[in-house]
């Protein structure tokens, strides 16, 4: 009975990537778009629709490249490690795909440089996060609370951004 259990252990870890790889390409993001479609927030739609882009050409780029793929023994774990990357919430891989080479790519294909990595920034400078702080605040204080700080802001700014804010954070 012991080696039946190993030779089933053997089975399992040589065909992991086979196993997972629908589970973590496919059903995981299906879940978690059609609870970002029921969700109020626009921020885990942009994720789970930039995830789904992205996967689109993973595919292209397999059915493109099926012949030379299947001479790298090792391509369908690196696969499923990306697709880890891309999906996990924790990493937020499509979006930072997706900001730093596809978007670019689309905006102006003549300037994309695929070896850049950029430094890191303020936390708070991408648009996402401030919109994200202001879903926050919202959520926190109402909506009615976010129009009087904006009206203050309005009021209260003298040559810059800085009131509203510092006090979303």
């Amino acid at each position: 009975m012991g080696s039946g259990a190993g030779n089933f252990l053997m089975v399992l870890l040589k065909n992991f990537d086979v196993l997972a790889g629908p589970v973590i390409s496919l059903v995981y993001p299906l879940y978690a778009s059609v609870r970002a479609i029921e969700s109020k927030s626009p921020i885990d739609d942009q994720q789970w629709l930039t995830y789904w882009v992205l996967y689109s050409m993973i595919t292209l780029f397999e059915l493109t490249f099926y012949k030379p793929l299947q001479w790298i023994p090792i391509w369908p774990y690196a696969k499923l490690i990306v697709t880890f990357w891309l999906v996990l919430p924790y990493f937020h891989g499509a979006a930072y795909v997706y900001e730093h080479y596809v978007r670019p790519f689309l905006a102006n294909p003549q300037t994309i440089n695929i070896w850049y990595v950029p430094k890191k920034k303020d936390t708070f400078a991408k648009p996402d996060d401030i919109l994200t702080a202001a879903e926050k605040y919202i959520q926190e204080n109402g909506t009615q609370a976010f129009e009087n700080l904006i009206h203050r802001a309005d009021k209260s700014r003298v040559g810059g951004y800085h009131t509203m804010y510092d006090e979303i954070y």
